[in-house]
């Protein structure tokens, strides 16, 4: 067992399990798609909502250890740390969105070598397996599952209450009963009787999914569109308005209101590492794969910035700190129908985003279910619309359901801690790669190895760090339970436990 549990799967294989004709999925997308993607998953509600937050800052209040930091439980000996001051970016955050953007490239070139090498739906869970072996593979199979499906149960909550604020707009109501879900974070009952229009928006996604991969990116196109019009309007528009007094002084925090902001927009530039779940449905993966993860963060990067720039010029930064201060601060400019295009921003942001995230959930259960580690059903691919129609309604309905009866906002924390882990160990398998396969033709190769995968892991580390400890605990108790899944049926069922194992596979395990 201690053998197989190390075991990892050569990229040839990979590569050649990819062509089969069983499993082989529709290579439609190109360059641009990929960028669109990128972005689709990027921006979100984020970049209407934390710019503000980040600069203005928050007062945290910890009533309880397990809400504490784990940086902070660690220095205080694990006693209540109580309350910390408010210290926020000001109009600095444009340099705080700048910075994460350069800590995020770090995890995106590693992220770019190893799609150009090995252009296969799983994203890290595939890495994993070639370079770190099965166990490994299998926590961060299990952790992506969590990941995508945890932060898309929350953005589903999130529409429900966007489009029912849209639809007031021009006097329209949907229920209250039919408009909620039926327990709140505190599983307390609402007195509503299901979530339907997040229930629907995900079933609606997942049908254009099924539907094809050409159609869920024409799709993610036209919303990124939408997207990217609403933020520039909001730019164009309020620049008009800027007051330069404003932006004085430039950074009332100093570094440490920098970097305490570059903390809290950190997560709204997580989703470029989607663009790699969709290597193998690539036409060009090693060349396109590397350039939609890059110039999604590039864009994405400078909208930010653009946002960030504009947003603190228009309103002092100690008046940011509300649940929506880009729509409040054109309400006090008077810019109402620039408004309502930023609302329809974010829902289309938040639609693109569950898009994504439900196309990356299917192909991760596509890539284990294809390596024997959840079961074979999931790897079956439409016979038409060469999808893994399998694998996306399932998804669609883990996701979907669960939406219509919990509001898990207090859970979205888990997606983060599980997208740092991913990081790491992709930065880890770029380490891995170059010391075993130094050879190997690489589409596209990370400058300055080993230093910048190693800062990489160290950026993600610190982040990972600032997390609650509720939400260390949370995502330990997950991957326990993943590995007793793993012990009772993935490793009786992979391709290298002893019942299936070819002997062609023998050869490939780790020493």
């Amino acid at each position: 067992m201690g053998s197989q549990l190390l075991a990892t799967k050569s990229i040839d294989r990979l590569l050649a399990e990819a062509e089969n004709p069983a499993h082989c999925l529709r290579k439609t997308l190109g360059p641009w798609s990929l960028t669109a993607l990128g972005i689709g998953a990027i921006i979100g509600t984020g970049i209407f909502v934390l710019t503000g937050t980040a600069a203005a800052g928050t007062t945290m209040q910890f009533p309880s250890v397990l809400k504490a930091p784990l940086f902070l439980w660690l220095i205080h000996g694990g006693h209540t740390v109580g309350t910390a001051g408010r210290i926020g970016a000001g109009p600095a955050i444009s340099l705080s969105f700048f910075l994460v953007a350069v800590a995020c490239a770090l995890a995106g070139l590693c992220y770019a070598e190893l799609a150009s090498m090995i252009p296969i739906a799983g994203s890290a869970y595939t890495y994993s397996y070639a370079t770190l072996g099965e166990i490994v593979a299998w926590i961060i199979g299990w952790d992506l599952i969590l990941e995508y499906a945890v932060s898309n149960m929350a953005v589903a909550v999130g529409f429900s209450a966007y489009i029912d604020s849209l639809l007031a707009g021009i006097g329209l109501k949907i229920p209250d009963s039919i408009a909620n879900p039926v327990f709140n974070d505190s599983l307390q009952r609402t007195g509503s009787y299901f979530n339907v229009p997040g229930f629907l928006i995900v079933m609606v996604l997942t049908v254009i999914l099924v539907r094809g991969i050409r159609e869920s990116a024409r799709t993610n196109n036209v919303m990124v569109g939408v997207k990217i019009l609403a933020i520039l309007i909001f730019i164009v528009f309020a620049s008009r308005y800027v007051h330069p007094a404003n932006w004085r002084p430039f950074m009332p925090n100093g570094w440490q209101g920098v970097l305490t902001g570059g903390a809290i927009v950190f997560f709204t530039y997580i989703g470029f590492d989607s663009v790699s779940t969709c290597a193998e449905e690539t036409k060009n993966p090693q060349k396109d794969v590397p350039f939609g993860i890059i110039a999604s963060l590039i864009v994405c990067a400078i909208l930010y910035c653009a946002v960030a720039i504009v947003l603190t010029g228009v309103q002092n930064w100690r008046t940011l700190d509300n649940a929506a201060p880009v729509a409040n601060a054109l309400q006090a400019i008077g810019l109402t129908n620039v408004e309502r295009w930023v609302t329809i921003g974010a829902l289309t942001g938040m639609i693109s985003s569950l898009l994504v995230y439900q196309l990356g959930q299917a192909r991760v259960w596509f890539s284990m279910s294809r390596d024997g580690l959840l079961p074979r059903v999931f790897s079956k691919v439409h016979p038409r619309f060469r999808t893994p129609h399998v694998s996306t309604w399932i998804a669609g309905l883990v996701v979907a359901i669960p939406s219509g009866f919990f509001d898990i906002g207090t859970l979205a924390e888990l997606s983060n801690i599980g997208t740092l882990f991913a990081f790491i160990l992709v930065a880890l398998g770029v380490l891995v790669l170059r010391y075993k396969q130094p050879d190997r033709r690489r589409g596209f190769r990370v400058p300055w190895v080993p230093a910048l995968p190693i800062a990489a892991i160290v950026c993600c580390l610190i982040l990972m760090a600032s997390l609650p400890i509720e939400t260390w605990l949370r995502f330990l108790i997950w991957l326990i339970v993943g590995l007793v899944i793993y012990l009772g049926y993935s490793r009786f069922h992979s391709e290298f436990s002893k019942a299936h194992e070819p002997a062609a596979v023998t050869s490939e395990r780790a020493l």
